[in-house]
């Protein structure tokens, strides 16, 4: 027993350590465009719903008139443009991170069923690449060591539709699911557009600093009349 302690309390600090943020492949790019620019990349791809979606509806033969109208999103599973714009900047990529989650546990169930739809694992390693692009962004973002924001309102999970007994109620459940997904990334992307478009209000931490020492210095111009400024690397960071 004593020789098996140390082992639990290693694991559970390894776990731990594991859960605090997400695990970042390589090392974090400092520019919020080029961050700002593959997750446009990302996104365009899996909005589209040729990977997943269409060969999804044509193998459970959903693809039919009179069966493809049932295939609509579920609402409250995934949030609307509207409140995903009014989200700030850290509560969108951290809703947005949290979405994602979600989809890769969807995935991997759907993907189970149907081995056919090559694509499920190329999205699912796609996603892996746009969330440690979010943790990379995040950190660029001014007053990232911060207290995470709570999820806003209207984003949050409405509650997973009970297992359906019925095959063709389970084929409509996984169709009405993808649907909303690349709805969901589609409104994901006009975000990012919106950002890229004003770049001034992505300003990554890196500036903010120097930012903040000039507005400072104005403010203390008035008071600092006839005496000698400190040179700028005696300033404290």
């Amino acid at each position: 027993m004593r020789a098996q302690l140390p082992r639990r309390v290693l694991l559970s600090l390894v776990l731990r350590l594991l859960f605090l943020k997400p695990v970042v492949t390589g090392s974090c790019s400092g520019d919020d465009q080029e961050l700002l620019r593959q997750l446009q990349h990302q996104v365009d791809f899996m909005k589209d719903s040729s990977r997943l979606l269409d060969p999804y509806m044509h193998i459970q033969g959903l693809d039919v008139p009179g069966l493809k109208e049932h295939c609509q999103e579920r609402p409250g599973v995934f949030p609307r443009e509207n409140a995903l714009h009014e989200l700030s900047r850290r509560g969108f990529l951290q809703t947005l991170n949290a979405k994602l989650g979600h989809v890769l546990h969807r995935l991997t169930i759907l993907q189970q069923n149907l081995p056919k739809v090559q694509d499920f694992g190329t999205v699912k390693r796609y996603i892996y690449g746009i969330r440690n692009n979010i943790y990379c962004l995040a950190q660029l973002l001014p007053g990232s060591s911060e207290t995470a924001e709570p999820t806003q309102a209207g984003t949050e999970d409405s509650p997973p539709p009970p297992p359906a007994s019925d095959t063709f109620q389970s084929k409509l459940q996984g169709c009405q699911f993808l649907r909303g997904y690349h709805r969901f990334m589609h409104s994901v992307g006009r975000v990012f557009h919106k950002w890229r478009e004003s770049p001034s209000r992505s300003r990554s931490r890196r500036h903010s600093p120097h930012r903040a020492l000039r507005k400072g210095a104005h403010r203390m111009q008035p008071s600092m009349r006839g005496k000698r400024l400190m040179p700028r690397g005696q300033l404290s960071q």
